[in-house]
């Protein structure tokens, strides 16, 4: 892991298309804002573990059904 030390209204750039600029910092809260392409996903990390566990869950229960549909099919 990379470790940069920035302060208020500075920016780092990732890979000449992300930007992440400190926005405010008070007492242990630092606010950030970030520019990226629309095709580039950004998520706090507690969030990301819910979107990816649903996605899973979703594709599980699709998966099933249509197994589901396969079998009723088969059986007729």
């Amino acid at each position: 892991m990379l470790a940069l030390t920035r302060k208020k209204n500075e920016t780092i750039i990732i890979d000449n298309k992300i930007e992440i600029t400190i926005l405010d910092i008070k007492g242990e809260q630092i606010k950030i804002g970030v520019k990226a392409p629309s095709d580039v996903a950004v998520y706090r990390k507690e969030i990301y573990s819910d979107v990816k566990e649903a996605n899973a869950e979703a594709s599980t229960a699709d998966a099933k059904a249509k197994i589901a549909d396969i079998n009723s099919l088969i059986s007729k």
